[in-house]
């Protein structure tokens, strides 16, 4: 029996990513015998609330992917207005092409077949570095966003940030030069 076409091109985009990694982010298959499932790692982008954590989601690609966008979720826990409180992320680019019902997305800022997994992780990343206060999928974390930028709210989230990364990733802990392997920080202190 032959492969199906969308799992013919996750594997051909894993091995590209395995060749070419891109920074800010690695991808994987959360099980080896489903090409489906995939698990990433973010690195929170610089200059920006999520600078210093690392986050966890799952991509899940449908049997009919590329016509079709993957479903997103974080499974470590994020406070961003456009993700959901259960971790689903909500852009455009992972929205149903076509014509948006209410209005507010042009086909074009939709899911066109030529995304990649790179795509996907790039508009992510430039999610979490420019929320979109507008179209919230969590609107709590919006309001809180809108109207405290650079207060308290900058300074809770960066500390909820850093301890989110530690609890999901003990392994790792946030220093001065980026996130280091626990043996080696033990290591450098003495």
């Amino acid at each position: 029996m032959t492969e199906p076409q969308s799992a013919l091109l996750l594997r051909r985009q894993l091995a590209e990513l395995n060749k070419n990694p891109v920074e800010g982010f690695s991808a994987g298959l959360i099980e080896d015998s489903d090409l489906y499932r995939w698990e990433v790692l973010i690195i929170g982008p610089p200059d920006t609330l999520f600078e210093g954590g690392v986050f966890k989601a799952h991509l899940t690609f449908p049997k009919d992917y590329p016509l079709r966008p993957p479903k997103m979720t974080f499974i470590t826990e994020i406070w961003h207005p456009n993700v959901d409180k259960s971790g689903d992320v909500c852009i455009s680019i992972l929205h149903e092409p076509g014509e948006d019902k209410y209005g507010y997305e042009k086909p074009e800022e939709r899911w066109l077949p030529i995304h990649t997994v790179e795509t996907i992780m790039i508009s992510v990343i430039s999610m979490l570095a420019d929320p979109n206060g507008d179209s919230p999928a969590n609107v709590d974390a919006a309001k809180e966003w809108r109207e405290d930028r650079n207060g308290d709210f900058t300074a809770l989230f960066r500390v909820s940030n850093r301890e989110t990364t530690r609890h999901s990733f003990p392994a790792l802990v946030p220093s001065a030069t980026g996130l280091v392997p626990t043996e080696l920080r033990q290591t450098r202190n003495g």
